[in-house]
């Protein structure tokens, strides 16, 4: 647009309107602008972080199933049944059939069949009853093994002690436990010696 003012003219230009371009839609990112919307630049990722946390995991995962491991093992040796020698299956009887009074325990250590342990159990009974009857605990406990074999078969001697919880009473009797070898050592009956 051009002005004449006295002899004089005035060019006044103006401005430009803007020009309506491609406006950007929610969500997309507009040109320089990285995947993520965020409008920070984002950094690579590190190979090496990535591959040290993957080790570090491997690691972790491979204690964890060897501690698993010595966990089994540690149970397995803990709850073997020991029947290599005589007087070991009699002290493993002793302590299922009299202390701990579990029938099923104890019978992993008997013989497969057959076998008398009417005498043994009568002594456990009179034990129980007389708790009951006095309300005082009776602890048993035995002294040392003496074992003779022959063969397949073998006779371990004991002194069975009996002991109330508040020491007024004791009590040892000599008990014979027959053994018999059933591919590992088994007790096949009890009884006191005379």
């Amino acid at each position: 647009m051009v002005w004449a003012a006295g002899g004089t003219s005035v060019v006044c230009v103006q401005p430009q309107e803007p020009t309506a371009g491609p406006v950007p839609m929610a969500g997309v990112p507009g040109p320089g602008v990285p995947v993520g919307g965020t409008g920070v630049p984002q950094k690579p990722r590190n190979r090496r972080t990535r591959l040290i946390l993957v080790m570090i995991a491997g690691i972790v995962g491979l204690l964890c199933l060897g501690g698993v491991g010595v966990a089994i093992s540690l149970y397995d040796d803990a709850t073997k049944i020991e029947r290599t020698e005589p007087d070991a299956v009699v002290d493993n009887f002793l302590r299922a059939y009299l202390v701990n009074r579990d029938d099923e325990r104890a019978s992993l250590y008997q013989c497969k069949s057959g076998g008398d342990f009417s005498q043994i159990g009568s002594y456990r009974d009179d034990i129980v009853s007389r708790e009951k009857q006095y309300s005082v605990g009776i602890r048993v406990t035995w002294t040392t093994f003496t074992i003779e074999t022959e063969g397949t078969n073998g006779v371990v001697t004991t002194d069975l002690v009996k002991t109330t919880t508040d020491q007024s009473g004791r009590k040892r009797d000599t008990w014979r436990f027959d053994v018999v070898d059933q591919g590992g050592w088994r007790v096949c009956g009890a009884a006191p010696q005379s």
